[in-house]
């Protein structure tokens, strides 16, 4: 397991030694991380952004449905789920890509706890030799606090750098200082020294608080254009911010200012996506509208001509009818009118009617 982690931890230890070597601050270099990685996971942010919209859109029409069978659970959601197909929407597709963050989080705090065997990428054989040396020039792990020894030992040798330049290959001196604070505290040891420590203390107490609070601005700005979060999901807009403040408090400050610049780009990218498609969104319905109007037209013009259709083919039956009338009623007056020779005196055909028959009486 730990092997998969140490796999996962590569890329984005690459990315974030990368711009601690182009800016040297590790603050810095967070930040830039921090964008990257935004820009890297947008393309997924947009589809659960669009897919999050499209679902707003057909709440009243699941309102509806909800409605109508609510005393039919199974039609009831036999019915969504036709609703959801017939407009190609996911509803949870705009859920899964709101945990991106976490393993993000994760990988980052591996990084940050372990900056040799991760954030430089050395061996565990080199850190080895790197502890007994630092050992030999009085380092102490045993005065550092529990599973963050590495990041003991790396100011150690940011202390010591000289002594340790050149001997191992890929040991970076990494400086933790970022606008004049130490980025290696947790703020839960040393909230007790707000008002005596001075700004390395405060800073770094705020960093919790501040983090909190745009955490808590993310989930309003992402909860405010969603009906159906909006609806079942209150509770995130709370979670979210004190999960932030126990993350902010109990763990190293860097993974605060992490939290917080990600906080702020999502807090924008929040805007403007959803200025962009609802944007867009309108145009989709308004095209979606000129079509079912083209398409109601046609079928109306289709009826009409199939009316038409079938008023000339009733005329043109009613007139085969009539005519076959014409001709039956031709046939019945020359029938009527018709008689036998033995009936004729002269001219008069019916002298002597036209059942009249010489031979009657056998005469």
């Amino acid at each position: 397991m730990s092997t998969i982690g140490y796999y996962i931890c590569v890329p984005f230890a690459w990315v974030l030694r990368t711009f601690y070597e182009l800016t040297g601050s590790y603050g810095w270099a967070l930040v830039l991380f921090t964008i990257v990685v935004k820009l890297i996971t947008l393309p997924f942010q947009m589809k659960s952004k669009k897919s999050m919209m499209r679902m707003n859109l057909f709440q009243p029409k699941i309102k509806e449905i909800q409605t109508k069978y609510a005393n039919n659970p199974q039609k009831m959601n036999d019915e969504i789920q036709m609703l959801y197909a017939k407009e190609g929407v996911n509803p949870m597709s705009g859920c899964l890509w709101s945990f991106l963050p976490f393993p993000i989080l994760i990988a980052l705090y591996s990084i940050i706890r372990q900056p040799l065997s991760r954030f430089m990428m050395l061996s565990k054989d080199v850190v080895t030799e790197i502890t007994t040396l630092a050992t030999t020039l009085g380092y102490n792990a045993e005065l550092v606090r529990k599973g963050y020894e590495e990041i003991g030992l790396a100011k150690f040798i940011s202390d010591n750098f000289a002594d340790f330049s050149g001997k191992f290959d890929g040991l970076l001196n990494v400086n933790y200082s970022f606008l004049g604070l130490d980025l290696t505290v947790m703020p839960g040891d040393v909230w007790k020294d707000f008002f005596t420590g001075g700004w390395p203390v405060i800073g770094v107490v705020l960093i919790p608080f501040i983090s909190g609070a745009l955490s808590f601005l993310q989930s309003k700005v992402s909860m405010s254009g969603n009906v159906a979060a909006a609806r079942s999901n209150r509770m995130m807009m709370w979670m979210m911010p004190l999960m932030s403040l126990w993350i902010g408090f109990t763990l190293p400050a860097a993974l605060g200012v992490y939290w917080i610049v990600n906080s702020l780009l999502y807090a924008i990218q929040e805007k403007v996506l959803t200025k962009y498609y609802k944007s867009h969104m309108e145009d989709e319905l308004s095209e979606k509208e000129k079509q079912k109007r083209d398409d109601r037209l046609r079928r109306m013009e289709a009826a009409r001509e199939q009316q038409r259709k079938y008023a000339a083919e009733e005329a043109e039956k009613k007139s085969l009818k009539e005519k076959r009338a014409e001709k039956q009623a031709a046939k019945s007056m020359k029938k009527k009118n018709s008689t036998n020779e033995s009936g004729r005196v002269g001219d008069r055909p019916y002298a002597r009617g036209r059942s009249y028959d010489p031979e009657h009486y056998g005469e």
